[in-house]
């Protein structure tokens, strides 16, 4: 069921990823010509709630589980279910797509448990390979936190195929490449290295909404797709100075547009043409029911005078801390619901 939107901006070089691991979705946008997924506690949540894995979760808890186990059990098998559906693709590309991304402990960067940097950095190491092993096609979420940053060398040099997410900048992307790149170089070979850099751009616009506002109105909205453009091109630069048997690439992520006046292709449209678009299901969605025919603009950015007004008002170091703060929150909060959604399912299920 291809869908002539949709294999438009795939034939721009774009890879299509879904935000969703839900199996009724991933089996559409397949269809469509999507070629990988992610999952997040959100996600997971939101799943549980739907009553379609009562049955599963009764199960977990008949064997005496508690709700932190049942968490990851059901995550665990939530993603490898997703990961069977895209592993066609993941053979046909020789290991180049095909991936589905599972999140790592979100709560170990809860301030409130505030656990110490090495503790951190230890527990990122121990779950990333916990979580990987005798697994093909899934790649391994951290956070580009200071503990994610120190973790990510040693799980690459251990294997690990890698997806540095909760990135906003250059800096964090740096340092989240170099950190990968030395991490592989230690491998016996680099014929399975594969890592993606997720770069989140709506909320970047967010961002400038809420704190640039003398912006003009032909700047305003630009400086997300302008700052992963600019972190795109250095990506491919670098890579192309490093070149490796699979492709190293960058993640477009946070494309579904939060401003009701974008259209909801606005991100898919500007950064169509290379790398992977990570879309909600919402936006492909919307995609698929218009009538847009894509073509290639990542590598086009606005004009100089756009990225001058750009460059003077956004404070970059604020930003990233704000949005760090943020994006943390919004980590540690969902896997917090996403247990108490578990308790609740207990008490449900245990009446019935």
């Amino acid at each position: 069921m291809s869908n002539a939107a949709i294999s438009s901006l795939v034939q721009t070089g774009t890879k299509l990823y879904l935000d969703s691991i839900d199996p009724d979705l991933v089996k559409l946008n397949l269809a469509w010509g999507a070629v990988g997924a992610t999952s997040n506690p959100i996600i997971i949540s939101n799943l549980i709630r739907t009553g379609r894995f009562d049955s599963m979760i009764a199960d977990l808890i008949s064997e005496g589980l508690d709700d932190d186990t049942i968490c990851w059990k059901l995550t665990d098998a939530l993603v490898s279910q997703a990961q069977e559906e895209f592993m066609p693709c993941w053979k046909q590309s020789q290991g180049n797509t095909g991936w589905v991304s599972f999140e790592l402990d979100p709560l170990l960067e809860d301030p409130e448990v505030n656990l110490p940097h090495a503790e951190r950095v230890e527990r990122y190491i121990e779950l990333g390979k916990k979580w990987s092993a005798n697994q093909s096609n899934r790649m391994i979420k951290v956070p580009a936190t200071p503990a994610g940053l120190d973790a990510i060398g040693p799980l690459a040099a251990h294997g690990v195929t890698l997806n540095v997410t909760l990135i906003f900048t250059t800096r964090q992307y740096r340092i989240a490449r170099d950190n990968v790149w030395a991490g592989a170089k230690k491998r016996a070979t680099l014929n399975q290295f594969k890592s993606v850099y997720s770069i989140f751009v709506s909320r970047v616009d967010q961002y400038t909404g809420e704190n640039c506002k003398t912006l003009s109105s032909d700047a305003q909205g630009l400086y997300g797709i302008l700052n992963a453009k600019r972190i795109w091109k250095e990506n491919q630069e670098f890579w192309a100075s490093n070149p490796t048997p699979l492709q190293q690439e960058i993640i477009f992520a946070s494309t579904g547009t939060k401003n009701a006046a974008d259209a909801p292709w606005k991100y898919v449209a500007a950064l169509a043409g290379s790398d992977i678009q990570t879309n909600p299901p919402e936006t492909n969605a919307a995609v698929a029911a218009s009538s847009q025919q894509f073509s290639s603009k990542v590598a086009e950015f606005p004009s100089d005078t756009i990225c001058k007004e750009l460059d003077a008002a956004v404070e970059v170091q604020h930003m990233e801390n704000t949005l760090m703060e943020q994006g943390v929150a919004k980590f540690v909060a969902p896997q917090k619901q996403l247990l108490q959604t578990i308790r609740d399912k207990r008490a449900i299920l245990a009446i019935r």
